[in-house]
């Protein structure tokens, strides 16, 4: 048997240490990162209710309804897009200085960015503010990152099932807040009725509570958690280094290594000395990386194309293809499926992972995604036929159930992507190249399948395929996204 055989397919844990009982959660500083988590989910989600109002609203498509679509997935692209220039400096950043230092500035630019997102009124302020937003804030793979630096092989899993309630609470959360609080002026008369300000700037209040909550976050996590990276340089430190250097940026820094470290093998040893310091960019490219990257990649090329699409839909009147609801009652459908992402993942995924194995309940997540793209010309054919019918609430409420199974891959796929790093030094940089190639996806996603969307309707008197060439794209993304999956071992690899 090869040695990348036995590398690829090798268990987690050795067959003594299968048994070995789980350590015990370090509850009160997981509990902070969950708190501090909720600040990504609840940003992003709370403007979703009211994306497209406010495009129409901002006068930038001129009342023509089929270039909505065009303009929300570029606004939400370019926020993934500028993350994923940022996210794996941040990353790497982490890995010297620390964690709690790259943390704490998402945490203001998150906020920073969600102000000026509600006092925005034209369309290139709301582009600039989400700009903003991804070029601050590389939270999302440090963050991981703190997950496995506070766990061990044990109790990995367990842990990963506790990532959700913050996402799954963001996204309860999120729509509830940008559905019920856009335009106070004319849903709260009695309150805001006379407010010139909330009539000037009518989304303002949904994005100012996220906002707060950011600042709140970010003053408890300067209180309370711990730094997890074991000697971290100060900043003061790195400047003067940089300075003293001729060119301390990762570029230079993998040229000063010698040629075979940015080439290593799947299965490559590190010498001791180095086992505990990062390592050069390009050597983090081991096939275990490049698999597991790919794979979170695609999963989340499907996650965030549903995410846009399906507000989008809700909104867009049924003779264009849509279910014409109002953003209050998208906010409501897009919560419950925020809460129970959250109880199932937080009730069933370490036992489910347990029993079918991670690469299994990766596929089949990923499985899942095709009853979902598929049910959204048969809401809006039941639409079509009979107005909004129970039968059209339950295929709705049908979609919502099955997308929950897709947040089952985000589990498993984090547990790849702690076992590919290199070494325990590298966890910041290897979650960093992971963002990054998901940021790129995630910018790719909204703006080609809301471009699809709107492209697919423009033309009333005959759509394109039916107006519904968008979910055909969508299935082959679908069907590719299955076969990368299949490159993972069945067993994850040996830490």
């Amino acid at each position: 048997m090869s040695s990348s055989h036995v590398d690829e397919e090798f268990p987690l844990l050795a067959p003594e240490r299968r048994k070995q009982k789980p350590t015990p959660l370090p509850w009160a500083q997981l509990s902070i990162i969950l708190f501090l988590q909720l600040a990504e989910p609840l940003t992003s989600q709370v403007i979703y209710p009211f994306a497209p109002d406010m495009i129409r609203n901002i006068g930038i498509t001129h009342g023509d309804e089929t270039k909505v679509g065009y303009y929300v997935g570029l606004m939400q692209s370019l926020f993934f897009a500028t993350q994923a220039l940022a996210v794996l400096h941040w990353s790497r950043i982490s890995d010297r200085v620390g964690r709690k230092p790259v943390i704490l500035t998402g945490l203001f630019g998150l906020s920073l960015s969600m102000y000026l997102f509600g006092l925005s009124q034209t369309f290139w302020g709301l582009v600039l503010s989400r700009c903003l937003a991804g070029a601050l804030n590389g939270n999302v793979g440090v963050i991981k990152s703190m997950m496995a630096e506070l766990t061990d092989s044990t109790n990995l899993a367990r842990a990963y099932a506790y990532m959700p309630i913050a996402w799954s609470t963001g996204g309860t959360l999120g729509p509830i807040i940008g559905g019920a609080l856009s335009r106070p002026a004319e849903q709260f008369p009695e309150l805001f009725g006379r407010s010139k300000f909330f009539k000037q700037y009518p989304y303002f209040l949904p994005c100012a509570a996220p906002a707060t909550f950011s600042l709140i976050a970010w003053v408890v996590m300067f209180l309370f958690l711990k730094e997890t990276v074991s000697s971290p340089v100060s900043i003061s430190h790195l400047f003067r280094l940089r300075k003293s250097t001729a060119n301390l940026t990762p570029q230079n820094d993998v040229v000063s290594q010698e040629p075979s470290a940015t080439a290593l093998p799947s299965n490559a040893k590190f010498p001791p000395e180095e086992s505990d310091k990062p390592l050069p960019f390009l050597a983090l490219f081991t096939r275990r990386v490049v698999v597991a990257a790919a794979n979170y990649s695609f999963l989340a090329i499907i996650d965030i194309t549903f995410r846009a699409i399906q507000p989008l839909f809700f909104s867009t009147p049924i003779h264009l293809g849509g279910l014409g609801l109002p953003p209050h009652k998208i906010g409501i459908i897009l919560s419950a499926s925020g809460v129970l992402i959250g109880i199932f993942q937080v009730f069933f995924f370490a036992k489910i992972h347990d029993r079918w194995g991670t690469k299994n309940i990766f596929i089949v997540g990923l499985i899942s995604a095709v009853p979902v793209f598929a049910s959204f010309p048969l809401i809006n054919h039941l639409a079509r036929a009979h107005g909004l019918s129970l039968g059209v609430w339950i295929v709705v409420g049908a979609q919502v159930v099955i997308s929950i199974v897709i947040n089952l891959s985000f589990g498993c796929i984090f547990i790849y992507i702690t076992a590919a790093a290199p070494n325990r030094a590298s966890m910041g940089a290897t979650n960093g190249v992971c963002q990054m190639t998901v940021s790129i996806m995630r910018a790719i996603g909204p703006a080609l399948a809301n471009s699809l969307f709107s492209l697919s309707i423009d033309n009333k008197e005959h759509h394109y395929l039916g107006g519904w060439m968008v979910y055909y794209v969508l299935e082959m993304v679908v069907f590719v996204s299955i076969a990368i999956g299949t490159l993972l071992p069945r067993q994850v690899w040996k830490v």
